[in-house]
């Protein structure tokens, strides 16, 4: 396995290499590589959602490369090595499972060791930490959950229900320059009602766009392809949705 890292740490470092290396690589910086470390990491969920392993492997080979890429450029700015990467990352686990690897008999939970962590680097806030490279989804959810740590949360459902009514209401009498705004706060109600369920909004979200997808696809092969799809009525349409889910069921 080490002989494999050391061969891709190798051809990261002709590839970045200032006089023989390849142009592109040579050019690119943190910035201009995080879009891709994000998308390989989505890739990664995909694959693992479809259950395809072959893909899998392939998919954690390129996001290993993002690790590389991202290591390299800060060891040639006099930052940290892909090393110093590795060891930081052991530490750190390490350091979150006393029980396996010290002398303590049971562990703290994550998020406690989590938050003395943060702690130690001088947060200020119960939100510092959150990512705001994050998915929106996403984000809002860690947002809340960090909230509800302090204790700033709803205790049933009811209250984020109704939230999530009175920001629909807004979002409906909001004035044009408004209406951006009422939406985020729509979606953001809409998430904490989720979460109030116990259901992670992200992964919910994702199944309801494969669902849509599926049934749009149905909808669209019933027709006869996408173009007699798209030549019906909204009524007509609509009956072959039904058809769908009915099939569905």
């Amino acid at each position: 396995m080490s002989a494999q890292l050391d061969r891709l740490l190798s051809i990261m470092s002709r590839l970045r290499d200032p006089h023989t290396g390849c142009e592109w690589d040579r050019a690119q910086d943190f910035s201009t590589i995080a879009p891709y470390t994000i998308e390989e990491a989505y890739e990664v969920a995909d694959a693992i959602e479809r259950g395809d392993m072959d893909d899998l492997r392939g998919e954690l080979g390129d996001l290993l490369l993002q690790v590389v890429f991202h290591a390299r450029i800060a060891e040639e700015a006099g930052h940290f090595d892909f090393t110093e990467v590795a060891r930081s990352i052991a530490d750190k686990m390490e350091a979150r499972h006393p029980h396996i690897f010290g002398e303590a008999e049971h562990s703290a939970g994550w998020e406690e060791l989590k938050a003395a962590e943060r702690a130690d680097r001088g947060a200020q806030s119960a939100l510092d930490g959150v990512a705001a490279a994050l998915p929106a989804l996403l984000r809002a959810e860690k947002l809340q959950k960090r909230a509800a740590r302090a204790g700033f949360d709803w205790p049933d459902p009811a209250g984020p229900a109704a939230k999530v009514v009175e920001e629909a209401q807004e979002l409906a009498e909001a004035a044009d320059h408004e209406r951006a705004e009422e939406a985020g706060d729509l979606l953001f109600a809409a998430v904490n009602l989720v979460r109030a369920y116990g259901v992670a909004p992200e992964e919910a979200l994702r199944a309801a766009n494969r669902k849509f997808e599926r049934r749009f696809r149905a909808m669209e092969a019933l027709a006869g392809g996408q173009e007699r799809f798209a030549a019906l009525s909204l009524d007509e349409q609509e009956a072959l949705w039904n058809a769908v889910k009915r099939g569905e069921r």
